[in-house]
């Protein structure tokens, strides 16, 4: 089999059980926020770690891991309940002790080497059956673990493939989790920095909203869009831009920067990639193109909210502009309108925000970040690299299936060094442009 040809297939299910926190905590109770709601029809929320490891410690792994997370679960206790609705018709999440809890999927694929899933050209379609909860919507956590886990053999190493429900977190607080939930399988006895829960201290505002069935959903979420939908076929591709690389961008976009002021890492890549794939879709000119980051609003919001807020605690920041005037400007044009943009996004943009979406309830739809866009999740800060149980660091972390839409890219640090991972949906014809594009990949001459 070549590398062009491998996927990871005919993974056996062995044994799914539940795991709930370690101690009884009784009945809890949390609303859902403004910042939750929105995301209710998106689907949950994949990560995927690839981990060399001897096959023959990966029973014991497994019941390492189970009882870790037995212990990180007693923080953590949200992740373990289920959505529910109060009288009011208002969103929350619920804990009780006789509920499930996380549901856990032990795996077998012994045939496949971790070397074979770590070939960054490949897209992601290939780790489908490491995953759990494939198309499955966050409002199905009414009655479905607000986290599911599999865990996979593979001949030389551990799958852990992730599915959180995203009405109830984003990024910053997943890889909270998961770092909190490594610290105590490597030997720790508490975690270091406990979850900031009261949600309400951001915002409370009580939102009803008459979703009760995935069929409430925007009506993309109710069909298999494998295999019924429209829409263009998309492939995805990771880009690895090495230290040395963001720096020629970072250097090319402040050669001429606004008076006094410089453009970040986030902006100078932002800019690149905004360019590059709107040259790659071939757009007339006066087509609009879209760029957005979901930026984090803990230290943004009046009073700010600890880094350790579990929830969602992000809002979409959207840049407009018509293709032929972006591609018509110098680099620093698009890297201003970004930095506009993101400045502009302060504590009193973010409540007018939220006033106007508590007046009007929209559920989104996991596409609907704008017309020709280019969309920002995860981020380079994030210490993925940092979630060593106690046998190394992961080989790769990536974002799985669910959520992805043409122009949807995700960033992930690079595993050694200040590089950036940069994964992208595409329109398959854009995607091989892109591919091709020498001024995008920063080759050297």
């Amino acid at each position: 089999m070549t590398k062009e040809e491998i996927a990871v297939t005919n993974v056996k299910i062995l044994k799914k059980s539940n795991v709930k926190p370690q101690k009884p905590l009784g009945k809890k109770e949390c609303q859902l926020v403004t910042f939750d709601l929105p995301y209710l029809a998106f689907y949950y929320n994949q990560k995927l770690m690839i981990y060399k490891l001897g096959a023959e410690n990966f029973d014991e792994t497994v019941e390492k891991l189970k009882d870790g997370l037995a212990l990180v679960l007693e923080e953590f206790y949200q992740l373990s309940g289920k959505l529910g609705k109060d009288e009011e018709g208002v969103f929350k999440v619920e804990y009780d002790d006789d509920m499930d809890g996380v549901e856990v999927i032990v795996a077998d694929a012994e045939g496949i080497e971790v070397a074979h899933l770590t070939d960054h050209q490949q897209g992601i379609a290939k780790f489908q059956e490491l995953l759990p909860y494939n198309k499955i919507l966050n409002l199905e956590g009414l009655h479905t673990p607000l986290l599911a886990l599999q865990l996979t053999k593979l001949k030389d190493g551990l799958a852990m493939g992730l599915a959180f429900n995203h009405a109830v977190l984003d990024g910053t607080s997943t890889w909270h989790f998961m770092s909190s939930w490594a610290h105590l399988c490597s030997g720790a006895t508490s975690i270091s920095v406990p979850p900031f829960l009261e949600r309400t201290k951001a915002r409370n505002s009580r939102v009803k909203l008459n979703l009760s069935k995935p069929s409430d959903a925007p009506e993309h979420a109710n069909g298999d869009h494998a295999t019924g939908s429209l829409d263009p076929p998309l492939r995805d591709r990771v880009f690895k831009f090495s230290e040395s690389a963001i720096d020629r961008i970072k250097s090319k976009v402040n050669a001429n920067p606004p008076e006094g002021s410089s453009f970040s890492t986030f902006k100078s890549l932002s800019a690149h990639v905004w360019l590059a794939v709107t040259r790659a879709r071939q757009l007339k000119p006066e087509e609009y193109t879209v760029y957005t980051v979901f930026a984090d609003c803990r230290k943004r919001v009046d009073p700010p909210m600890p880094e350790s807020y579990f929830g969602n605690l992000i809002q979409a920041i959207f840049t407009v502009t018509a293709a032929g005037l972006l591609l018509a400007n110098p680099i620093e044009f698009a890297a201003g309108m970004i930095q506009q943009a993101i400045v502009k996004h302060d504590a009193k943009a973010i409540d007018e925000r939220n006033k106007e979406w508590e007046s009007s309830p929209k559920i989104f739809q996991y596409k609907d970040a704008g017309v020709n866009c280019v969309a920002v999740g995860s981020s380079p800060r994030f210490k993925v690299y940092d979630v060593d149980f106690g046998w190394g660091k992961p080989e790769i972390v990536r974002s799985g299936l669910n959520n992805r839409f043409d122009g949807m890219v995700y960033l992930y640090p690079e595993k050694n060094g200040g590089g950036i991972d940069m994964e992208i949906s595409l329109e398959a014809n854009a995607m091989e442009r892109l591919e091709k594009d020498k001024d995008f990949l920063m080759e050297e001459a």
